[in-house]
């Protein structure tokens, strides 16, 4: 332990006499070290972040969604559904249908619940206010299930449903915008052409992301929430749109249906029998699509390891960058130190003393350098949170809003993985080492006389 600390001392001294040309090469292992941290922070953060937008929709959840068919998916090409409307007009016919609900729901046991949902994107009144928003049709198990709360009054009921009453639950941002400053329960709005009151307002949510090709991000805030049988009745299946004088129809009965399972384990085996089930009544086409998010949680998992590893990788050069430039500048050092090297072995210094010399030099180097590092990488949560501050301006289109890559950036937050410090730690030691052990032998296997005589 006397000799370990002799030698700690003694490499401080050496290295304490070029002060400068000692930091700038500790620096190689500092950024180094902080690269490690930080890139395992963002890793960490973006991979919890995605985690928890998938986690929002449900482990023990699957959703089912009605998708638009191509448009060449025509009843004469055997594809899309199709019937007439008014006036002989096209009615495009897709999605997911009332019996497949019912057949769903009373067929799968492991099932504890089960959430129809029907939306249309419609002009909202409220006196002289305006606003586009959603309109969705849904029963009263959809607050639980889509994870929102309550600001005040209450949501949809079951009895709501059974009475097909005109009633309607607002999004904060809904309420703000047509009720700025009175309180809207037990106001009334107005969309297609009936009037609904209000009975509750939900607290303001982050909208969710796009969960990769799987999802696209959903808004919550210019949501309004009516029950399914009112929307059956006064809004109807089939929506007419014009564009350019050019009328088109759809028609739709179901837009989603949310399951949940009891059990975790039995997700994936319920998941394909709802697939099953679902493409022999829609054997004609392939209008639905089943997302689990279960599945996606452990896709993410993985991704997130891959992840790890490609910005870990990355970083690592860095300290395989400082390592080189820790061997050349010991290098030279053993060229400068030639005579002292020599005075040290007629003095009676082994070749062992030698190379725990300047290897002792060489760790301390690397270690004093992946100390900073460390601290350096424990800011980048608060360097990050400044990052955003300052570009957060320029990642909004004004006529566009946030889109969603800016608002992923804006809501990342980095966490730091604790055993991310031992291991940068650790390795920038262990490059000191690699990258010492050449000088050090290279000053051991001198001759002494011709150190001796070195100039």
């Amino acid at each position: 332990m006397d000799n370990t600390l002799r030698a700690i001392r003694l490499a401080l001294k050496s290295l304490l006499l070029h002060k400068l040309r000692s930091g700038l090469t500790m620096l190689g292992i500092v950024f180094g070290v902080f690269s490690v941290i930080a890139m395992l922070a963002i890793g960490e953060g973006a991979s919890a972040q995605a985690q928890a937008q998938i986690y929002k929709l449900g482990a023990t959840n699957i959703i089912v969604l009605s998708v638009k068919p191509p448009a060449d998916n025509s009843p004469s090409s055997g594809g899309g559904g199709g019937g007439r409307g008014r006036r002989g007009m096209q009615v495009l016919q897709y999605g997911l249908l009332r019996s497949d609900y019912r057949l769903l729901t009373e067929t799968l046991p492991t099932l504890t619940g089960a959430v129809p949902v029907r939306e249309i994107l419609s002009e909202i009144r409220q006196v002289r206010q305006i606003l586009n928003g959603r309109v969705v049709g849904t029963t009263a198990e959809y607050l639980e299930m889509n994870h929102l709360q309550l600001a005040k009054g209450r949501f949809l009921s079951d009895s709501d449903g059974e009475e097909m009453a005109n009633v309607v639950v607002l999004a904060a941002q809904v309420a703000q915008t047509l009720f700025p400053f009175e309180d809207p329960i037990d106001k009334t709005v107005e969309f297609r052409g009936a009037r609904f009151k209000v009975i509750g307002v939900i607290q303001e949510r982050v909208a969710s992301a796009a969960i990769g090709g799987s999802m696209s991000g959903q808004d919550f805030s210019k949501d309004l929430y009516i029950p399914l049988s009112t929307f059956r009745v006064r809004i109807g299946d089939t929506v007419f749109t014009a564009i350019n004088g050019t009328f088109s129809a759809e028609q739709v009965e179901l837009n989603q249906i949310t399951l949940k399972v009891q059990d975790r384990a039995d997700v994936l085996r319920t998941a394909e029998v709802v697939r099953e089930s679902l493409q022999r009544t829609h054997k004609e086409k392939k209008d639905f699509d089943i997302i689990v998010p279960l599945e996606l949680m452990r896709q993410a998992d993985q991704i997130k390891q891959i992840f790890n590893v490609v910005l870990g990788s990355v970083a690592a050069i860095s300290l395989l960058v400082g390592g080189i430039g820790i061997m050349n500048i010991m290098l030279a050092t053993v060229t400068e130190r030639t005579r002292e090297i020599g005075i040290r072995r007629a003095l009676g210094a082994t070749q062992d003393d030698i190379v725990q010399q300047f290897l002792t030099e060489t760790i301390v180097l690397a270690g004093a350098g992946g100390i900073i590092g460390i601290v350096l990488g424990l800011t980048t949560p608060f360097g990050f949170w400044i990052l955003q501050s300052l570009v957060s301006g320029f990642l909004v289109d004004p006529r566009a809003g946030t889109s969603d890559i800016a608002r992923m950036f804006s809501e990342m937050r980095p966490t730091i993985a604790l055993w991310s410090l031992p291991v940068a730690f650790g390795i920038s030691v262990g490059i000191g080492i690699i990258f010492g052990l050449y000088p050090a032998r290279s000053a051991a296997r001198m001759d002494p006389i011709e150190a001796l005589r070195h100039e």
